[in-house]
């Protein structure tokens, strides 16, 4: 099967797989990454010499077996990318090539200049390049950013793989056996071939991001860490200085790490290295309960380990204001995938029972938690892979904020206002996760360097208030959210709102889909049909959200949804029906 599944009958189990972990590495092996676990919440990210410094005739990456080798440790230690395999080599070379060539000619000012090479970055300095702007960009680390590289491209490949888990395992349902004439199937996973596809995966998608695509626009590329030194200037690690009339910081975001004893010397694990595991952990224990927690949860039950979330909300989403029904749905669904909650619950205590020492291929560490319930006894939890997915921090520190005259605030990130420009230099805008106060979403990133490079070149008056910006969480059921998503949300803005809902036990579709667990909730001011927000629970509510976010951007009310005609039978129906509600009610009638 394409997504490296197993099937054999219960006669035949799948064979349990021994890779390697490197995924786990001890504290010491981490000093030089871009997460650093030297303390608390402080593991700022550094740049390695080999990007730092001039490639003094490098050769590019090349693809080897031997781990010691030192392309091979270069790349796992400064980049925390492995194995170096053919598509690592591909990406690599893609996003942070080792025989790259600054440019050795700054243009004596820049038009807009961008420190940060994800999505704001790269759209940012595209973008201005294309409309006729002098930019640069400074990628510090992997181009492409967290989602390219350690978010949504690598997770989304592995929830395929998880989704392929699961749907296997309901075959007989559909009247379907493989490899047996009859019976249950029992569904082993390749977790070596479906790492293999990651990366393919990750590989592919690469040359979208990488330096040869952005400096085809027109834009100057510099591979290095970049700071101000002054308000209208950059310096560049290699000794570059770059003169800007505007700059955009798009550094992004980390992985925040909560004050548990003995957690900064256990091997732990977070986003950044992840999606570098070789090994199936046996037993995997997340912190958080988040959209990372979530997704990997249920993705990793799916590929056969035993998993544990452990979280002090009483119920999901409660920290946003979510819905409660979405909350109670989603738990239940990850709780059939074999997920286990412990909730209210909060960490005393990690203990590391067996490191994994350097070079050690074949072994997985082992750490204990222990862990106390609001009501609860003490109670201790093993595992081979810890997954720290608490929240997020800005990359605001050591890029000379200061000297640039741009305020910030270490846990929020860079102040800005209305226009995505810092008060304090307005010369200066941020974008993405670096940003206070802002959704940390992809999509918004990229969205907010347009406001940029139409306010800063362009003298225009795009509003960051303005933008309608829909969330997904791809669970399944997935989870889509925009605007106001809830009434516990309403409530909290003090707003009086309506709640349409059309659930999916009756739509034809997912009936026949046999998934039919779900919903479509519409918020309205109260008393019209103007859209506030909502919430959707079902297998595509990613791609059913866009409609509502549509509706709300460009003013186009409740009955306007309901009077829109919807192919038949698609889950999207339920979107309408909500709409129709609203018209039903409204109808004039021959009494």
């Amino acid at each position: 099967l394409p997504l490296f599944l197993t099937l054999s009958p219960p006669s035949l189990p799948g064979r349990p797989l021994l890779l390697s972990s490197l995924a786990f590495s001890p504290p010491q092996e981490r000093n030089n990454i871009r997460v650093s676990c030297s303390s608390r919440n402080r593991h700022l990210h550094k740049m390695s010499s080999s990007l730092s410094s001039p490639p003094d005739n490098k050769e590019p990456w090349a693809a080897t077996d031997n781990r010691d080798s030192t392309q091979a440790i270069e790349a796992r230690k400064s980049l925390t990318i492995w194995p170096l395999d053919e598509s690592n080599t591909i990406l690599l070379n893609e996003v942070a090539p080792r025989n790259y060539t600054n440019p050795t000619q700054p243009n004596d000012i820049y038009d807009l200049v961008a420190i940060g090479a994800g999505a704001g970055g790269l759209v940012s300095s595209k973008q201005s390049a294309r409309r006729g702007a002098k930019s640069a960009m400074i990628s510090d680390h992997l181009a492409g950013g967290d989602c390219l590289n350690v978010g949504c491209v690598p997770s989304k490949a592995l929830i395929r793989c998880g989704r392929a888990a699961a749907e296997a395992r309901r075959l007989s349902e559909f009247g379907v056996t493989v490899g047996a004439s009859g019976g249950d199937q029992s569904v082993s996973v390749n977790f070596s071939k479906v790492m293999e596809r990651m990366r393919q995966i990750r590989a592919t998608i690469a040359p979208a991001d990488g330096h040869e695509g952005t400096s085809a626009t027109g834009a100057h590329v510099y591979q290095g860490r970049g700071k101000f030194i002054g308000p209208d200037t950059i310096q560049v690690s290699d000794g570059s200085v770059l003169k800007f009339k505007k700059a955009v910081i798009a550094t992004g975001g980390r992985a925040a790490l909560p004050d548990v004893e003995g957690l900064m010397k256990a091997p732990f694990t977070t986003n950044a290295e992840l999606f570098n595991l070789e090994t199936l952990p046996p037993r995997m224990v997340i912190l958080g309960s988040g959209v990372v927690a979530l997704e990997m949860a249920q993705t990793f039950a799916a590929f056969g380990s035993e998993v544990t979330v452990v979280q002090r909300a009483s119920y999901l989403f409660q920290s946003k204001g979510g819905d409660a029904e979405a909350s109670k749905l989603v738990k239940e669904a990850l709780e059939e995938d074999g997920v286990t909650f412990l909730s209210e619950t909060t960490t005393q205590k990690v203990e590391t029972l067996r490191q994994v020492g350097e070079g050690d291929f074949e072994s997985l560490p082992l750490m204990k938690l222990s862990v106390k319930s609001a009501d609860g006894p003490e109670q201790e939890l093993e595992c081979e892979c810890l997954l720290v997915a608490t929240g997020r921090l800005p990359n605001v520190e050591n890029i000379g904020l200061e000297d640039a005259n741009v305020d910030y605030d270490p846990k929020r990130g860079v102040i800005i206002n209305d226009l995505a420009q810092s008060p304090s230099n307005p010369n200066v805008y941020a974008v993405g996760d670096c940003a206070a106060d802002v959704p940390r979403l992809t999509h918004m990133s990229g969205e907010m360097a347009k406001v940029v490079v139409n306010n800063a070149l362009f003298d225009d008056n795009w509003n960051i208030s303005s933008l309608v910006v829909p969330a997904v969480m791809y669970t399944h059921p997935e989870v889509a959210t925009v605007g106001l998503a809830s009434e516990d949300m309403a409530t909290k803005a003090e707003v009086e709102v309506d709640v349409y809902r059309a659930g999916l036990e009756h739509n034809d579709r997912a009936i026949t889909e046999g998934d039919r667990r779900g919903f479509v909730k519409i918020i309205t001011e109260k008393g019209g049909g103007k859209i506030l927000g909502a919430t959707i629970v079902a297998g595509r509510a990613g791609e059913i959200i866009n409609e509502v976010t549509l509706a709300m951007k460009h003013n186009i009310g409740l009955d306007g949804i309901g009077r829109n005609i919807h192919s038949y039978p698609t889950t999207g129906e339920a979107v309408m029906g909500c709409g129709l509600q609203f018209i039903n009610a409204r109808w004039k009638r021959l009494d």
